[in-house]
């Protein structure tokens, strides 16, 4: 049944043809749709996802890294106090407003850290040339594709944010955003654009000596009620499910995913409908060989689970093309993890012998009278 199978979508090829672009269409657009959305979110938790603290510890009921509060420094010692704690330190984070030397103002995101070499809060993109430059009181980094939307002209620029002046030192390359402009300082610098006292700080970051412990040290800081606590991985996610869950723009693109998948499904479904049905002549010639109907029924299923197949490893490649052209281009972020690839054929492959089975109703219409009309 298989090798018919295979041998009519050859000989039959240019009819098969439309419901195999069309399966190739509908996993091209799952994946991107998907992608295009993890990477997104996967943005709103840089500050998190490229430090290398494993113990985030701020304000009580925190829903996401950018909507952190003053706590106070004395809270510092409950995590220093911990026995798998090999290290921790304050970092200072907070939206702020960006005045642009020419008029107007652009919402950024402060993010001030210690710039030693093994600092916990530093971004790991930074070189130590531009830790060194950042020492400096006032002197920020912001990412090269920002220069123009923040009004400068680039390295050397004067701003002011939050009504205090700040120099721009350097930029960076790949710290793209999605609310608002990334600017990097010193944790002295941010504290003054903060207008915060020594005593406070946004999160306390922790480093346990066995990664392994950080859930252990949560769980001790929880007992703790004017704080909240998060290993690393779990600040992630609660991040980004805060922004896909909690905001019109996660609802908009999750929305634009399920449409695509509805599309797709719809698409391909018809598609298949339409070639069962122009081969109505031949399912009634083997009906008049005496062919039983659930032969042919298992046929057409076959055959639309080797056009999901086929159509998924059309999709492949141009997945990824259309990835690099979108990242290199566009600077527009899609991740393809290995799961989600999985899952998105997964999906299209169903789909595809959902059609199939949709299909099977043009077989009701098949009898040996047929060759006779």
């Amino acid at each position: 049944m298989e090798s018919y199978s295979l041998a009519t979508l050859w000989y039959e090829r240019q009819r098969y043809l439309p419901g195999v672009l069309a399966v190739a269409f509908s996993a091209l657009l799952i994946a991107l749709q998907c992608g295009l959305l993890l990477g997104l979110f996967s943005i709103t938790s840089i500050p998190i996802d490229h430090t290398s603290a494993d113990v985030w510890m701020g304000a009580p009921r925190v829903l996401s890294v950018d909507l952190g509060e003053p706590i106070s420094e004395g809270d510092l010692c409950r995590m220093g106090v911990q026995p798998e704690i090999e290290r921790c330190e304050v970092y200072v984070q907070g939206f702020a407003y960006w005045s642009k030397p020419g008029g107007g103002r652009e919402l950024c995101m402060v993010i001030g850290s210690r710039l030693s070499p093994d600092s916990l809060g530093k971004i790991d993109i930074l070189t130590p040339a531009q830790c060194g430059l950042l020492g400096e009181e006032g002197a920020v980094l912001i990412d090269e594709s920002d220069v123009g939307r923040m009004g400068i002209g680039g390295v050397g620029s004067v701003a002011e944010i939050s009504g205090r002046q700040i120099r721009v030192v350097g930029l960076t390359k790949g710290l793209k955003s999605l609310a608002g402009p990334y600017v990097l300082c010193s944790v002295t610098t941010a504290r003054k654009l903060f207008r915060q006292s020594e005593m406070q700080t946004t999160y306390v970051l922790g480093r346990c000596r066995h990664k392994e412990d950080a859930a252990k040290v949560v769980s001790h800081l929880r007992e703790y009620k004017n704080v909240s606590a998060f290993t690393k991985s779990e600040f992630s996610r609660r991040t980004q499910m805060h922004w896909l869950t909690k905001t019109k723009a996660g609802a908009a693109l999750g929305y634009a995913a399920a449409l695509g998948l509805l599309v797709g499904a719809v698409v391909t479904s018809q598609t298949l409908y339409a070639a069962t049905v122009a081969s109505l002549r031949e399912f009634a010639v083997l009906r008049a060989l005496g062919i039983p109907r659930w032969r042919m029924a298992l046929m057409v299923v076959s055959q639309s689970f080797w056009i999901g197949i086929i159509g998924i490893v059309l999709a492949l490649p141009a997945v990824y093309t259309l990835k690099w052209a979108a990242d290199h281009l566009m600077s527009v972020e899609i991740n393809l993890p290995w799961w989600l690839q999985v899952g998105a054929a997964a999906v299209t492959l169903i789909m595809a012998l959902a059609s199939g089975l949709f299909a099977l109703r043009s077989l009701r219409l098949i009898e040996p009278a047929t060759l006779l009309r």
